[in-house]
């Protein structure tokens, strides 16, 4: 999805939850600061490595048993938080799309064993960004929502998942499938607000369904 494509969602999500996308911007201003020792690359450096069928991980509590029950294939794209589940399962993510909240041991865990790491700044993740982003060691991609420049990039999307599956449509997956997604009921993290998680969920939702490459 180009930044074109994107904005008019982008601002309508702002409006809907009540988001200051200059405090988005902000924090891709401390992102790039505190990343300038990692190895930074394009997310087309990252494309090379990508399949023509690609699933993408969330988060919700049925995780475990769509592994079980569907399996994985292709490349294999993490959602942040579902990173040390995955990982209990055998399996190492090739790709990480956080915000750096969750696990972040075991997100640093993967990056450490090659997976490529996207990195996303928003208004609400600046002391997350400072504490944790120039940690990882494997290869990094800088994302934001908004406005995308030299070294930071903007594929669509809103939550980890749906920034997933955006970056997979965007380099031209054939197939993506979904595995640990479900958008009425999700894993809440400690101190999270219910109705606003399940309010960011029906926007990875609609912006999910955009796609028709999407199982």
């Amino acid at each position: 999805m180009d930044f074109s494509q994107w904005e008019p969602v982008y601002e309508d999500i702002l409006s809907d939850l009540g988001f200051d996308r200059t405090e988005d911007e902000n924090s891709v201003r401390i992102l790039k600061a505190v990343t300038l020792n990692s190895d930074l690359r394009m997310g087309d450096d990252a494309a090379e490595h990508m399949q023509r069928i690609v699933t993408v991980v969330g988060n919700a509590p049925c995780l475990e048993k769509d592994v079980s029950d569907r399996g994985l294939e292709g490349t294999v794209i993490c959602s942040g938080s579902a990173v040390g589940r995955l990982m209990a399962l055998g399996r190492n993510p090739d790709m990480v799309f956080t915000d750096l909240d969750g696990d972040i041991d075991s997100q640093l865990e993967a990056s450490s064993k090659g997976a490529f790491t996207f990195i996303h700044a928003h208004g609400d993740n600046a002391g997350l960004i400072t504490m944790y982003a120039g940690l990882f060691k494997g290869p990094v991609i800088l994302t934001t929502q908004s406005v995308p420049e030299y070294t930071v990039f903007n594929y669509g999307g809103f939550t980890d998942g749906d920034r997933a599956v955006c970056f997979a449509e965007h380099f031209g997956a054939e197939r993506i499938r979904l595995v640990g997604f479900d958008y009425e009921n999700p894993m809440l993290k400690e101190g999270s607000d219910p109705e606003m998680k399940k309010r960011k969920l029906g926007w990875a939702k609609r912006i999910i369904l955009m796609f028709d490459n999407v199982c």
